[in-house]
């Protein structure tokens, strides 16, 4: 009696074990629930396991799904664009290759948040997804530095409409020194002075001249009346 006892209970406890054991593998090994997928960069190699959350031309793939799986995916907008955050931007149906793997084309979207949601068929719990963000337009020039225009004059630079020269004008002293003309300081003086003694050297002479006759006809009266007196 106890020896048939102990093979039923052996196999009660066989069968507990499978049950037990059985939902795990379904729930780890199939259906392609242990599969991943990935944001790449458009120049990043396929082949490559490593996510890149922020992109400007990209592309999704996929590793460790079963073969021949059909995914159906979308993205929907998320946040800091123009689209109210849930809205489909892109979507997309492909079909993995035998060893559960495939990428799709390459895209972009405006600058923003988005976030992507992966299903497949057969697929147990929710969809797979990924939150990333497009950043494509370059970054703005920092403050600080200095921006030139063709127009610009570079400093120290002589500029030909700075001191235009009108006709009939007298020559100003630069004009003088760029043509090649350089005046003397004595020459200068001396043509101060020659103007200043030309303008006095009459009045003094005519004043001089009219001293000495003076002089000359008092002497001559003086002498005279010395010989009236003798007499």
């Amino acid at each position: 009696m106890r020896r048939s006892l102990i093979p039923a209970g052996a196999l009660v406890a066989a069968m507990a074990g499978s049950l037990v054991l059985a939902p795990a593998a379904s729930a780890t090994g199939t259906n392609g629930d242990n599969g991943t997928v990935k944001i790449h960069d458009s120049k990043t190699g396929e082949e490559l396991r490593k996510n890149e959350p922020k992109v400007c031309s990209f592309y999704l793939d996929a590793f460790g799904f079963d073969a021949g799986q059909k995914v159906n995916w979308h993205i929907e907008a998320w946040a800091n664009n123009d689209q109210d955050k849930g809205t489909t931007v892109k979507s997309g149906l492909i079909t993995l290759d035998a060893d559960g793997h495939e990428r799709t084309e390459d895209m972009t979207l405006p600058d923003g948040q988005y976030k992507l949601f992966w299903n497949w068929e057969g697929e147990n719990g929710r969809a797979k997804h990924k939150v990333f963000k497009s950043k494509c337009k370059p970054s703005e020039t920092p403050s600080g530095t200095p921006s030139t225009t063709p127009s610009e004059t570079p400093s120290g630079t002589p500029s030909e409409s700075a001191s235009p020269t009108t006709p009939g004008a007298t020559p100003s002293a630069t004009d003088s020194a760029s043509a090649g003309a350089t005046p003397s300081a004595s020459g200068s003086s001396n043509t101060g002075g020659d103007l200043a003694e030309t303008g006095s050297s009459a009045p003094v002479g005519i004043i001089a001249a009219a001293a000495v006759a003076l002089a000359g006809a008092g002497a001559f009266l003086v002498t005279r009346r010395r010989k009236a007196q003798q007499h």
